[in-house]
């Protein structure tokens, strides 16, 4: 949206509704002044001199105030019809001059309020104004000739009558113009100063439009993050202990038994963790009093008793002195232990061992999770899981490594920062 200010700017044409309003405007100027002209031929009250015929009257009241029907439409072309209009009909002694010198206010100020061209239209008011003014001294050389002598008998003031009447007359022109000067400025600036709102108010609404479709993009991901965190991760571990029940169910009924139990005991982890994302979902910013609290680092050993279930050979270890985390880190920090040992279920072939290691070091703390097994396809980059992964990491300035271990088997490596905070009050 273009928001050009000063002179660049160029206000927008009349609607079709202001068109009639000016057609009917000025319709009703020149029937008043129609009206006005019959008033002043019946009081006889000539102050310009003798006046024409009266159809010439007539053709110059309408000459001054009909062409204001097109004052918004053609602003500049109107001004300059009417200003020689109106200078024409004193020339000629037309007698009416009420409603004449109101067409004229009219169209300079329309030229100053709706003018495309501001340079132009400053130029063409000034030049009629000019022209106005010299006009005036013309008419006063003509007019001080045929002044009567007696028409200054009841004259009392200190300053002489002609010069009192000139400076009078030029008093009231000044205020004349320079009104219709100032206010079709100050006009034309507030239509502008509309125009900037407007301007700005769009673009607050779009800027908002889009931050509301990010965070709407924001919100899909997060929560296609967590359902793939907390299904994958289940899902796995059941189809692992299912298929380890169909092989040995009927040779081995206990320990078909005890698969099904652990295919069991995930459902219900699974479940339970999705009400508690979907508890979280719904919350306020305040949640409410005695909610769950979401999976943390405190919660790492239910992951690998999981992968024990699945048949792994799984440890966990952790070093130097835990610190309380923040919520939103120790979350991270699970979920990434959570989806690595995932992948060792779903993807590493020969996989027996997992060893799970966390670090807490002096100024950050590290998750380290890895396997004997052999990738049974190059990690996808653009998989849920690994993105997931990433952008946990990421969103707390973190750095992840994922890749094969030189002696075999995999490794997934995540280290975070821990905020000052902590490292102050551990």
């Amino acid at each position: 949206m273009n928001t050009d200010t000063g002179d660049d700017w160029r206000r927008r044409g009349p609607t079709p509704e202001q068109r009639r309003l000016d057609l009917y405007g000025g319709l009703a100027i020149t029937v008043l002044a129609l009206f006005s002209l019959t008033l002043t031929r019946s009081t006889g009250a000539f102050l310009l001199g003798p006046p024409p015929s009266w159809p010439e009257q007539i053709l110059w009241t309408v000459a001054v105030t009909l062409p204001l029907i097109w004052r918004r439409r053609f602003p500049a072309t109107t001004t300059l019809v009417v200003s020689a209009a109106f200078i024409a009909a004193q020339a000629r002694s037309a007698p009416e001059t009420q409603l004449s010198s109101w067409a004229l206010f009219a169209a300079l100020y329309t030229l100053g309020a709706w003018g495309q061209d501001r340079r132009m239209a400053r130029r063409l008011r000034i030049g009629v104004i000019a022209t106005m003014f010299v006009w005036l001294g013309v008419y006063y050389a003509i007019s001080i000739g045929n002044i009567p002598e007696d028409a200054f008998a009841h004259a009392v003031g200190p300053v002489p009558p002609v010069l009192a009447a000139i400076v009078s007359g030029v008093l009231v022109n000044v205020l004349y113009f320079g009104l219709a000067y100032f206010f079709g400025e100050t006009a034309w600036l507030a239509a502008r100063r509309q125009h900037e709102l407007a301007a700005q108010a769009e673009e607050l609404r779009r800027s908002q439009a889009e931050a509301r479709g990010r965070a709407v993009i924001g919100e899909r991901v997060r929560i296609a993050r967590e359902l793939h965190d907390v299904v994958a991760h289940h899902v796995s571990v059941m189809g692992v202990q299912a298929s380890a029940a169909r092989r040995v169910i009927d040779r081995s009924p206990d320990k078909a038994r005890t698969a099904l139990t652990a295919i069991e005991e995930s459902a219900r982890n699974a479940v339970d963790e999705l009400r508690r994302m979907l508890g979280v979902l719904r919350a306020s910013e305040v949640g409410p009093a005695g909610a769950e609290p979401p999976a943390g680092i405190d919660q790492v050993d239910a992951v690998v008793d999981r992968a024990r279930d699945a048949g792994l050979r799984a440890t966990l270890g952790v070093y130097g002195a835990p610190a309380p985390l923040p919520e939103s880190l120790s979350q991270a920090v699970y979920r990434v232990v959570q989806e690595a040992v995932t992948n060792v279920i779903r993807h590493a072939t020969g996989a027996g061992v997992l060893d799970v290691r966390i670090r807490y070091l002096a100024t950050e703390v590290e998750v380290d999770v890895t396997d004997d097994g052999r990738a049974t396809r190059p990690p996808n980059a653009d998989g849920l899981g690994l993105v997931g992964m990433r952008e946990r990491v990421t969103t707390h300035d973190g750095e992840l490594e994922v890749g094969p271990r030189a002696g075999g088997g995999w490794r997934v490596r995540a280290r975070f920062p821990v905020p000052a905070t902590v490292r102050e009050s551990a």
